[in-house]
């Protein structure tokens, strides 16, 4: 670019020079030059002029590209270094904590602020009114069943549920009695991210209702009457139990296995009748202490798996199993068995049941074979997108359950209502029942009102 630039200029200069010697030269040689060789180097000059002034606009943008790239290399060096120092109080921060790992840990004195932060009290309350036919109409229930959460620290967990009702003393009395009932109390300790231990009295993983579905979460003021009737709801013992990822896509298997006492006898004796499913807890009504009513205890467990398709589109299905000696003399077995399933299609619609056999013997009776099942659908108006006031506060919930006892009763009922959201935990539920039995002292129909609150 330099080269172009002197030589541009040296021809400038032997032109001028030309000219100022042109009046000089003899009068013969200056007419020798005609218009259009002066017009062409006019021309000429002019285009050298054109091109010097080019060369100087491209020079001064490279010297601004110049410029920027030395900026854009001080900000890189900046940045590396600043990175630099990060890495290296990163690793130090390591270093730390890898040494305070290695060393027993000193466990602080516990203060109130850090109790109350891993204190937490959970639960719901009920009030339930009755009117079913041949009877009169009244507020049945009145429930408070408060759960008491604990965090000992990252590992430990400890948890315990209550039943506080009001019972009507009449006939036999008057006035009322008021029932407070331990409903489990069990201490977890996680071992890994996918096993836990627990030990205690354990809500029992026969099927999901009595872990899930109790309660204000149950929608339906009634529990199941196969799961009433056929299951125990909990159980004294040890349990583990965890999940396993099955891919990236939050697909889960679900497992636990348990140890209990198992189911005992209210009499002492192996008849049908005497088949407690949860009484055996190891305390006799007397005072007195026995490990266990027989002498072995029951066992078992559930597998499921859990597939969710996309948020909130989500299939679960689950068995689960559980055999235990039940007579004191521990001649004869109780066993269930539970096929689980629930679904939910969106925010607004779920579908959920569950299918329950028993048998056990007895001394009086043989094998007494039980079976029943429960279907349950809910589905919330708000997917219907209609601007309608109070609409979508509703859902409507219906159920169909059955119980065939062993016994020789057999009971049918189909229930419909709903449910309205004051809140998302102050429940207003309403319900009819059909109810189909062979057995006389039950009701043909019902209604049932209750307001549920979940706290």
């Amino acid at each position: 670019m330099k080269n172009k630039m002197n030589s541009s200029r040296w021809l400038l200069g032997l032109l001028a020079l030309g000219c100022a010697a042109g009046p000089l030269l003899p009068q013969s040689l200056s007419a020798e030059v005609s218009d259009a060789d002066f017009n062409a180097l006019k021309d000429l000059v002019q285009k050298l002029n054109d091109q010097v002034q080019s060369l100087r606009q491209t020079n001064q943008l490279v010297q601004q590209q110049h410029t920027q790239d030395v900026q854009q290399l001080q900000e890189l060096q900046t940045k590396l270094a600043q990175t630099q120092q990060t890495a290296a109080a990163a690793e130090q921060k390591s270093d730390a904590a890898v040494q305070a790992q290695s060393q027993p840990a000193l466990r602080a004195p516990l203060d109130e602020a850090s109790v109350n932060r891993n204190f937490q009290i959970l639960g719901d309350a009920e009030v339930k009114y009755v009117n079913a036919d041949h009877q009169n109409g009244s507020l049945l229930l009145s429930d408070f069943a408060p759960i008491f959460l604990y965090r000992g620290g990252d590992n430990i967990l400890f948890e315990a549920g209550f039943d506080t009702t009001l019972a009507n003393n009449a006939p036999s009395g008057g006035g009322y009695t008021t029932t407070f009932n331990l409903s489990f109390a069990q201490l977890d300790y996680v071992i890994t991210d996918y096993l836990t231990l627990c030990a205690g009295d354990l809500l029992l993983p026969m099927g999901t209702y009595s872990e899930r579905g109790a309660g204000w979460l149950n929608k339906i003021p009634e529990d199941p009457l196969a799961v009433d009737a056929l299951l125990p709801g909990s159980g004294v013992g040890a349990e583990l139990r965890g999940a396993l990822p099955l891919g990236d896509a939050g697909k889960l298997f679900n497992y636990s296995v348990f140890v209990v006492n198992g189911p005992g006898s209210a009499d002492g004796t192996g008849n049908a009748g005497s088949l407690d499913l949860g009484g055996n807890v190891g305390v006799l009504s007397d005072g007195s202490t026995q490990a266990n009513l027989h002498n072995n205890p029951g066992g078992g467990g559930r597998l499921a798996v859990f597939l969710p398709f996309k948020p909130r589109y989500d299939l679960e299905l689950g068995v689960s199993a559980m055999v235990s000696e039940w007579d004191n003399a521990g001649s004869h077995l109780w066993g269930a068995g539970v096929v689980d399933a629930a679904l939910h299609l969106g925010p607004n619609l779920e579908l959920k049941g569950e299918y329950i056999a028993s048998r056990y013997g007895s001394d009086d009776l043989g094998t007494i074979n039980q079976y029943g099942w429960f279907v349950q659908a809910g589905y919330k108006l708000a997917g219907l997108n209609l601007e309608f006031p109070g609409l979508n506060n509703m859902e409507l919930v219906g159920r169909y359950d059955s119980l065939h006892d062993g016994l020789g009763t057999t009971t049918d009922r189909y229930s419909i209502g709903g449910v309205y959201y004051v809140t998302s935990a102050l429940l207003l539920e309403g319900y009819y029942d059909f109810i189909n039995s062979t057995d006389p002292t039950q009701p043909s129909n019902q209604l049932i009102l209750q307001i549920s609150y979940g706290f």
